[in-house]
């Protein structure tokens, strides 16, 4: 670990976003995983996709061992300012998008209707045809 360490902006940190020069933010901290890259169990470019942004969410999801935290002291260059962090920065899942007109509920109350007309359909067809099936075989066949 760093004996002095320095304080890192976003600014600053999200630069280093490529296989080449790669660095994270995990818990407050900024890590240089660079050298790290070829390594890491789960390859390189779940580690390159977590640049940019706060990785902290990404890195305890994986649930990684008390040895994987233990390595990472090795690559640590600095804290970072959390009050430089955007307010909105893509975590990697799309924005909520909403159709016009409310079209968007209409298309939801129409896949609601269908899951629930769609079995009984289904359940009507069988009952017919097995209707069907036992009326042929109570009538006499005329050759």
């Amino acid at each position: 670990m760093a004996s002095n360490p320095k304080t890192l902006t976003f600014e600053e940190v999200s630069k280093h976003n490529h296989k080449k020069d790669c660095w994270i933010i995990v818990n407050e901290k900024v890590y240089d995983i660079t050298p790290f890259l070829d390594d890491h169990p789960g390859g390189d470019e779940v580690l390159v996709t977590s640049t940019a942004k706060d990785a902290t969410i990404d890195f305890e999801d994986v649930g990684h061992s008390d040895s994987a935290v233990e390595i990472m002291e090795k690559y640590y260059i600095g804290n970072f300012d959390t009050s430089t962090l955007p307010a909105k920065v893509n975590h990697g899942q799309p924005p909520p998008t909403q159709a016009h007109g409310g079209g968007n509920q209409s298309s939801e109350f129409v896949v609601k209707i269908l899951q629930f007309l769609l079995p009984l359909l289904i359940l009507g067809v069988v009952f017919a045809l097995q209707s069907y099936g036992k009326e042929n075989q109570a009538a006499p066949h005329e050759s």
